[in-house]
């Protein structure tokens, strides 16, 4: 079984710091907010979306699956009381020219075998899509 860890600390009152590895992230935990750090359901997103692309990267050589890129948009909705996230709604845009049936191929891939997006799914509403990416 794999662990994982980080660290997290408060800086002052607009803000902490978060380490893991050589890495560092500011956090955003100013009751204000602040627009140049994630807040926590920011980051929640982006560890999903994190996870997604990871997985492409994992999946795409196995499935023999050729794309030049690779978008992942989110959007969560958040209740108040009790405070929680009800839900999180998701767009994988793929730039490839591979088939509908292998860009849904490698969208079921990516649900199946998402360490993060199955434990989020497991909480909360995950629902999306994969899409292609078409001409700017």
């Amino acid at each position: 079984m794999l662990e994982y860890a980080i660290q997290a600390r408060r800086t002052d009152a607009h803000g902490s710091l978060a380490s893991a590895k050589d890495a560092t992230l500011v956090l955003d935990t100013d009751l204000q907010g602040r627009l140049d750090a994630f807040n926590p359901v920011e980051l929640l997103l982006a560890a999903v979306a994190a996870c997604m692309i990871k997985g492409i990267e994992r999946v795409t050589p196995l499935l023999k699956f050729d794309l030049r890129g690779v978008e992942v948009r989110l959007k969560a909705a958040r209740q108040d009381s009790p405070p929680m996230i009800t839900s999180i709604d998701y767009e994988l845009i793929i730039d490839t020219d591979e088939s509908d049936q292998r860009l849904e191929l490698l969208h079921k891939n990516i649900r199946k075998y998402g360490t993060i997006s199955n434990t989020v799914a497991q909480a909360t509403t995950l629902d999306g899509r994969v899409t292609r990416r078409t001409s700017p």
